[in-house]
């Protein structure tokens, strides 16, 4: 069975691990920017369980522009109550759970809540390889971002809510 819920700090480990496979060492969030994440923002740092195991995550704060900087991957605060733009640090999915659409589900309970808490957009950025499974969910490619974020290049992807 599948529940989505909001991270907790003994959730940790886990996300740890799943980051850790999913990204390369240089892109992958760090323990303290986990820890510092589900402090400041556990409103939108949501997991999706499967019989109680951890599969996958999706974080990241609101924002006052349309698009990421570098910055907020180390440096967040407190997401407002209402506004802004719903950014996506980090959405990954464990190897052993892939390819049955956790990430899709994952991406659209946050944009219910996204919506519901009156945010602008959704945005992102993401390698050359997903520009066509975010553009698939309704997100516009925005071209190349000037993230330099793990020495690779990022495409900005944001999505309008209604």
């Amino acid at each position: 069975m599948l529940k989505i819920r909001n991270a907790r700090i003994e959730d940790l480990p886990q996300l740890a691990v799943i980051e850790q496979l999913c990204f390369s060492k240089e892109e992958a969030a760090t323990r303290g920017a986990f820890e510092q994440r589900i402090r400041l923002i556990p409103d939108t740092f949501y997991v999706i369980e499967e019989d109680s195991k951890i599969a996958g995550l999706i974080n990241g704060p609101v924002i006052e522009t349309a698009f990421i900087t570098d910055d907020l991957f180390n440096n967040i605060k407190k997401n407002p109550p209402s506004g802004g733009h719903q950014s996506i640090l980090g959405l990954a999915v464990h190897p052993h759970f892939q390819k049955r659409g956790l990430a899709s589900k994952l991406l659209m309970h946050l944009e219910r809540e996204s919506s519901k808490n009156h945010r602008e957009t959704i945005t992102l950025t993401c390698k050359e390889n997903l520009i066509g499974f975010y553009e698939s969910h309704g997100y516009l490619n925005y071209g190349i971002s000037g993230s330099e974020h793990g020495g690779e290049i990022w495409y900005n992807m944001c999505k309008k809510l209604d």
